[in-house]
Order: C-alpha cells, then sequence, then structure tokens
C-alpha cells in the first residue's frame, strides 16, 4: 500500500469507529498484519472504542443515581468529537493518540 492509501485507510478506521464501535476497528487492525500507519491508527481506534464502550457501561449502570444520563451524552459527544479529529489527523498523515484511552492493545515495544 502507499503512503495515501494507509493514511485513508487510517482515517476510515477512526469513522468506522463512529458507526461500528469497537468491530470497524478490530477488523482492520486484523487484516493489516504489517507494522504500519493503517494497522497503528486501527490499534488506536480499536484501544479508544474499547475504552468508550467501559464508559457506556459504566455510565448506564450510573443511570440509577441519575448521572448516567449525564455521563453516557458526554461520552457520545466525546466520542464523535475525538473520532471527527483522529480521523482528520489520519488523513494528513500524523500519528494521533486519543487524550482520553486505555491501552488495552500494546504496541510493539511498549513496556507495561
Amino acid at each position: 500500500m502507499n503512503n495515501i492509501e494507509e493514511r485513508g485507510l487510517g482515517a476510515v478506521t477512526h469513522i468506522l469507529g463512529l458507526f461500528t464501535g469497537f468491530l470497524g476497528p478490530l477488523i482492520v487492525y486484523l487484516v493489516k498484519t504489517d507494522e504500519g500507519f493503517a494497522r497503528d491508527q486501527a490499534r488506536e481506534a480499536l484501544n479508544f472504542q474499547i475504552t468508550v464502550m467501559i464508559a457506556s457501561i459504566i455510565s448506564a449502570i450510573l443511570i440509577v443515581v441519575l448521572i448516567g444520563i449525564a455521563l453516557i451524552i458526554i461520552v457520545g459527544i466525546l466520542d464523535l468529537i475525538f473520532c471527527i479529529i483522529a480521523a482528520v489527523r489520519a488523513n494528513n498523515g500524523e500519528f494521533y493518540r486519543y487524550p482520553i484511552n486505555i491501552r488495552f492493545i500494546k504496541y510493539p515495544g511498549m513496556s507495561i
């Protein structure tokens, strides 16, 4: 793949996260076996979507005490904003890192 295709796939991966949750980034991550830009961005999007899913579950549980309603709205808005920013930056060729992200899938050479 050339650089333009890698950047495009990286951007699409972040947008897929909005519509498919963690499944879209997971598929791209599993299909892209070589360590390149698209796999890096798929890993980042996958980690973020798993983080969003956990935050959504916690917010849903907190609906019982009424704070969960506001939290679910905030999580949804942040997911939308961060995914759009990530897609634009990935399309520009930048290695984007979400500001709020738990790294479940580690990066090569990354220590605990």
